[in-house]
C-alpha cells in the first residue's frame, strides 16, 4: 500500500511543479529559470522538513511522492546546457551555482524546522 502514497504524492506534484513553474516563469522577462529554481528550492525545503522526523506515511506521500514529482534534477540540467549553449554563460553558471547553494540552504532550514515540528 506505500505505492499508493508515492502515486498520490506524484499525482499532486507533477501539476503542481507545471502550474508553478508556469506562474513564475510568466512573472519574470529573463532567460534564467526562475519556475525550475523555485520548484527545487521549495522541494528541498519540503523535503528537509520531512526528514527530520515525519512519520514514515507522510514522507511517502510528501517526501517520495509530492517532492519527487515536483522537483526535477533532468530540467534543472537541461535548462542549464541550454543557456551556455546559446551564450548565456553567466546565466547557466548562476543556475548551477544558486541552484546548488539555495538547494542545500533550503534543505537545511527545512530539517531545523521538522525538528521544531515533530521534537
Amino acid at each position: 500500500m506505500n505505492w499508493l502514497l508515492v502515486v498520490a504524492g506524484a499525482m499532486a506534484g507533477a501539476p503542481l511543479r507545471y502550474l508553478t513553474d508556469r506562474a513564475v516563469q510568466a512573472r519574470h522577462d529573463s532567460v534564467f529559470p526562475w519556475g525550475t529554481f523555485a520548484v527545487n528550492v521549495m522541494g528541498s525545503l519540503i523535503l528537509g522538513i520531512l526528514t527530520a522526523a515525519a512519520p514514515s506515511p507522510l514522507r511517502l506521500l510528501l517526501g517520495t511522492g509530492l517532492c519527487g514529482a515536483l522537483t526535477t534534477y533532468s530540467t534543472f540540467s537541461y535548462e542549464t546546457l541550454t543557456l551556455a549553449r546559446e551564450g548565456a554563460r553567466g546565466y547557466a553558471v548562476a543556475n548551477a551555482a544558486l541552484s546548488v547553494v539555495c538547494g542545500l540552504g533550503a534543505a537545511f532550514a527545512g530539517v531545523a524546522l521538522g525538528r521544531v515540528l515533530w521534537g
